[in-house]
């Protein structure tokens, strides 16, 4: 068994916010608050780093592969551009009373305490661990989004801790199944809910429990990656709660759920008599993507906008790995990477916008290109990358994934495609008045912190450009393991 102790360097990536978060809680100073949270953010950041170089041991409790070790990295390296960016967004709140010190100092741990549950629920070789991670992730986030303690902002929170408990609930009773088709051939205790266990047992493990399982984990975590029609809470959560909160949902929140509803599909693929998940998710991920592709249409909240966009997105990356298979799994991988660093990056410029102008409706949002011409390069730039247009990284990810379903399943392709142009539609057509429209009255000054949105797009963009050629053979080796 691997211990915290017999594993120090991944018990890093879990200690630390966990530490951190203690101390952020009785630290007075909202600027000294701050800077230790992004000196958090950087520790964990440097820990999940150097578990590439360190001995990775699958015991029965915590396990580093290739599948999880990207996200790792991906999730420690978002948590440390939102802490920056935060520091910057929370100080305005601050100056207009939205916040005050005691609720900053609130934010401020409970943000190191989601960090390290996301990073636990990914570390974690043991099902029941993992589903405690995202429990407490669920809890905490739940808190912050109402953190303003508004009629709107209480009213999201209590409907996101309602359904995600729901959600979560569905996915306890899914863990209780699996650990029962595995008990007669692991035995009792730890091994009977390790992946790395699961995953070799599987074909001698009950495929009738194990389908009934893969449809409670569904729901459950498909609840959390917000596929429709369980998505209810996630536009209300996003608009209400800080957008710092905003970008870790949509960026990290969402992809820690779908990798644990892909190390389920991994154990239950691997039975040849258990239900066939991959035909599911690709059905859940086009829905997803074709209701939320015209849910754009009517959104006049710009927070809520990119809310339903990420349901999109995620739809996309659920339908890639239904498909399966070497490139639409590599698809699926480079979509994930690129829509997290994206749509944070997006979230990053909205919360400026809306402190700029002083609303989130569309209706007084326009002329950012006169009024904040920074601001609009970084929000144009990152439209013009979620939209799937080259040459950035989302557009090589669907470019993958849209030849590769023509090649494979031409009518689904038809429909895929039909999506992308509908979603990228809806974002043309908001995002003219927003950038170029007349000028709205309210135009506030705000110290934005720029640094964070221009380096995830400048990622977004190299990625488009060139993939190193150790990425390449290392999401090549993640998408074999996917099957």
């Amino acid at each position: 068994m691997v211990d915290l102790l017999s594993s120090p360097t991944v018990s890093y990536v879990v200690v630390v916010p966990a530490a951190f978060a203690v101390l952020l809680a009785f630290v007075h100073s909202y600027r000294a608050s701050a800077w230790l949270n992004v000196f958090a953010s950087l520790l964990s950041f440097a820990a999940a780093v150097s578990l590439f170089w360190a001995p990775h041991p699958a015991g029965d409790i915590f396990i580093v592969d290739g599948f999880n070790i990207y996200l790792i990295v991906l999730n420690t390296f978002v948590g440390l551009t939102t802490s920056i960016f935060s520091a910057s967004y929370i100080g305005h709140e601050i100056e207009t009373g939205r916040l005050t010190p005691l609720m900053v100092r609130f934010y401020h741990a409970t943000f190191q305490i989601m960090m390290g549950a996301m990073n636990l629920a990914l570390v974690s070789n043991n099902l029941g661990l993992l589903w405690v991670g995202l429990e407490v992730a669920t809890l905490v986030t739940v808190l912050m989004v109402g953190i303003y303690r508004t009629e709107a902002a209480v009213e999201a929170a209590w409907k996101y801790f309602i359904l995600a408990s729901v959600g979560i609930s569905l996915a306890f009773f899914g863990t209780i199944l699996i650990y029962l088709a595995a008990e007669k051939t692991l035995g009792e205790g730890l091994a009977a809910l390790a992946w790395s266990r699961l995953a070799t047992s599987a074909p001698l493990l009950d495929p009738a429990l194990l389908s009934l399982s893969f449809v409670f984990f569904l729901v459950g975590y498909g609840t959390k990656v917000g596929l429709a029609p369980m998505h209810a809470w996630l536009p209300d959560a996003h608009a209400e709660g800080p957008t710092p909160i905003s970008a870790v949902l949509s960026g990290l929140l969402l992809n820690v759920a779908l990798y644990a509803l892909l190390r389920i599909k991994m154990v239950i693929s691997a039975n040849t008599h258990a239900v066939h998940a991959g035909p599911v998710l690709m059905f859940m991920g086009l829905v997803s993507l074709l209701f939320a592709a015209f849910m754009l249409y009517r959104r006049n909240d710009i927070k809520r906008f990119f809310a339903y966009s990420s349901i999109e997105h995620m739809g996309i990356i659920t339908f890639a790995f239904g498909m399966g298979g070497p490139l639409a799994n590599f698809a699926g991988l480079l979509h994930m990477t690129m829509h997290c660093l994206t749509k944070s990056g997006i979230f990053f410029a909205v919360g400026h916008v809306s402190q700029a102008k002083g609303t989130q409706r569309f209706a007084g949002i326009k002329g950012l290109s006169v009024t904040h011409p920074v601001l609009a390069w970084g929000l144009g730039l990152g439209v013009l990358a979620i939209a799937g247009l080259p040459p950035f990284g989302v557009f090589t990810s669907e470019f993958l994934l849209v030849t590769t379903t023509f090649a494979r399943a031409p009518w689904l392709a038809l429909a895929l495609v039909a999506g992308l142009v509908v979603a990228f539609g809806a974002l043309l057509l908001r995002m003219q008045d927003v950038l170029f429209g007349e000028p709205t009255a309210h135009n506030h000054k705000v110290n934005a912190s720029t640094v964070p949105f221009f380096a995830h797009f400048a990622l977004v963009l190299t990625a488009g450009l060139f993939l190193p050629m150790p990425l390449v053979h290392w999401f090549g080796q993640v998408a074999a393991l996917l099957k």
